[in-house]
């Protein structure tokens, strides 16, 4: 995937977020009305439902705008926000995200922990914790779970072992991740045993 190609990507992932989170917004609005003019009940499994999948959603979006979308350099992200996305995105699954770090960060990081993310829950079909932490030596992401699911050849095209040719939707983190690491002066390096992955950016 060449640079230009990432580039395009990510303007096609902030076009595809930003006009999906208006509608999605829109629907969560009605069912606040719905439920104030005694339309239907609050608390009934339909609304309930309903809510929930908005809820989840707008979550997914916001994540997939900071994970795919574009962004300049100088933008920033706090903890408070990061945390938040992180705590909504993974609300109600079997997956943790731990975020570590304090302080404001660059987007462009941000961004690449957030596609990292992405790689270690592709690795943890039964759930577990992703720790996202940061130093003087760069990122430091270790995933643990009962259970690795492990497709080798795209962990090693992350440690630069092999192209990744074959990219699908289901796997276009990890090409994305490896474009954006390198275009930005930055190297994956991942290490695994049976029950942890530990990926280092630096």
């Amino acid at each position: 995937m060449p640079q230009s190609s990432a580039n395009l990507a990510s303007l096609v992932g902030s076009r595809l977020c930003h006009d999906l989170i208006s509608p999605i917004g829109a629907i969560q609005n009605g069912l606040e009305l719905i439920a104030l003019s005694g339309g239907s009940e609050p608390e009934s499994p339909e609304m309930s439902l309903i809510q929930e999948s908005c809820t989840s959603a707008t979550a997914r979006i916001q994540f997939f705008r900071v994970a795919f979308g574009s962004a300049k350099s100088e933008q920033t992200l706090g903890q408070r926000e990061i945390v938040s996305t992180l705590t909504a995105t993974t609300q109600g699954g079997r997956l943790r995200a731990d975020w570590v770090p304090q302080g404001e960060f660059s987007r462009h990081d941000v961004q690449l922990a957030f596609l990292t993310f992405l790689c270690c829950e592709s690795a943890l079909p039964a759930g577990g914790t992703v720790r996202i932490d940061h130093d003087m030596a760069g990122w430091s992401i270790t995933a643990t779970g009962p259970r690795l699911n492990m497709v080798q050849p795209l962990w090693d095209h992350l440690n630069g072992l092999v192209p990744l040719d074959d990219v699908g939707p289901e796997r276009v983190h990890f090409a994305l991740l490896v474009v954006l690491a390198e275009e930005r002066g930055y190297k994956v390096m991942v290490t695994s045993d049976d029950s942890t992955i530990t990926i280092k950016i630096a």
